[in-house]
C-alpha cells in the first residue's frame, strides 16, 4: 500500500521525517486514511534511526476536519484488530502515542473530531493563531470515539475536557493554549520554521535518550489501553441515529464536508435547531 496518497513522507534527514496529510477538499479522515496510517507507524517503528516526526497539512485551512460522514460504515465495522487489539482506527492513536521517536503536530486551520482525536495522540501539539479545535461529535448525537474522552481530562482536566466534549463548539488557537489542548501558538508566518527548528534540535540528540525519556512519560500520563475501547463502542452505537439524521441533512444542505459552507464555523452551526 502507498502511504503516499494521503500521507506524503518527506525524509529531512535519518533522524527527522516531516509528513503531511492530504485528502480532499478539507482534509478528511475515512477507512482509507485509518489503513494508511497504520502502514505509516509500521515505518515509524521499524526505522532504527528516526527521533522525531512532524504532521502537518497541506491545506492551510484544514488540518484534519473530522471523520468523514459519507464513510462506509460496513468496511469500518469489517476492519481487523490491529497490534494492540483494538479496532485498527483506535490501534492507530494508541500506537501512535506509544511510538520510540517524538511525534509533533503543526496545526494550520480547523481540526475537529477525529482530527483533533489524532493530534492529542501526537506529543507535542503547536499551532498557528488562526487554528482552531474541537470536539464536535455531541453536536451530531454521538459519542467521541477515537480516545478524546480518556486523553482529554488527563491533559486539561476534567472540567475543562467536559467543556470541549459537551459544548462541542470551537476552540480558538489562543484559548486552546491557555487550556492546554495545544502546546504554545504562534504567528501562522512563524509556525512553520519554530516548528522545524525545535525538531532539528531533538533530532540531534541522542535516539535512545529520547525514547526512553518519552517511554517514562507515557507511564506517567498515558490513558491504560482498556480505556480506549468502551468509547468506540458508545460511537457506534450512538452515531447514525436516526433521531439525528434530520440535523444532519441539514447539514450536509449547508455545506458540511465542503470548504466554503458550516465546516468554516462548525462549532456554531451544529447546534440543533430544537430546545
Amino acid at each position: 500500500m502507498a502511504i503516499e496518497d494521503q500521507f506524503h513522507v518527506t525524509e529531512v534527514s535519518p533522524a527527522y521525517w516531516k509528513v503531511t496529510f492530504e485528502n480532499g477538499p478539507i482534509n478528511l479522515m475515512d477507512v482509507d486514511t485509518v489503513e494508511h496510517l497504520a502502514v505509516l507507524i509500521d515505518r515509524i517503528e521499524a526505522d532504527p534511526d528516526l527521533t522525531v516526526v512532524v504532521f502537518d497539512s497541506a491545506n492551510p485551512e484544514f488540518f484534519i476536519a473530522h471523520w468523514d460522514f459519507l464513510a462506509d460504515r460496513s468496511r469500518v465495522g469489517a476492519m481487523q484488530p490491529g497490534p494492540t487489539g483494538l479496532h485498527p482506527y483506535l490501534d492507530n492513536f494508541v500506537r501512535l502515542a506509544s511510538l520510540p521517536v517524538l511525534t509533533i503536530s503543526s496545526i494550520k486551520g480547523r481540526v475537529r473530531g477525529a482530527g483533533s482525536e489524532f493530534v492529542l495522540a501526537t506529543d507535542i501539539r503547536f499551532a498557528g493563531e488562526n487554528a482552531i479545535l474541537g470536539q464536535i461529535e455531541v453536536g451530531v448525537g454521538a459519542v467521541p470515539g477515537g480516545g478524546a474522552v480518556a486523553r482529554l481530562p488527563r491533559i486539561l482536566g476534567r472540567g475543562r475536557a467536559l467543556e470541549i466534549l459537551l459544548g462541542a463548539d470551537d476552540f480558538p488557537a489562543a484559548l486552546a493554549a491557555e487550556y492546554g489542548y495545544v502546546n504554545r501558538v504562534l504567528p501562522e508566518a512563524e509556525l512553520d520554521s519554530f516548528v522545524d527548528a525545535f525538531a532539528r534540535r531533538v533530532a540531534r540528540f541522542d535516539k535512545v535518550a529520547v525514547s526512553r525519556t518519552k517511554e517514562l512519560v507515557n507511564v506517567a500520563s498515558l490513558p491504560e489501553d482498556e480505556e480506549f475501547a468502551p468509547g468506540l463502542a458508545a460511537f457506534f452505537q450512538t452515531s447514525a441515529r436516526p433521531e439525528n439524521a434530520a440535523h444532519v441533512r441539514t447539514l450536509f444542505e449547508r455545506g458540511l464536508q465542503r470548504p466554503d459552507g458550516v465546516e468554516l464555523n462548525l462549532g456554531r452551526e451544529i447546534v440543533p435547531n430544537r430546545v
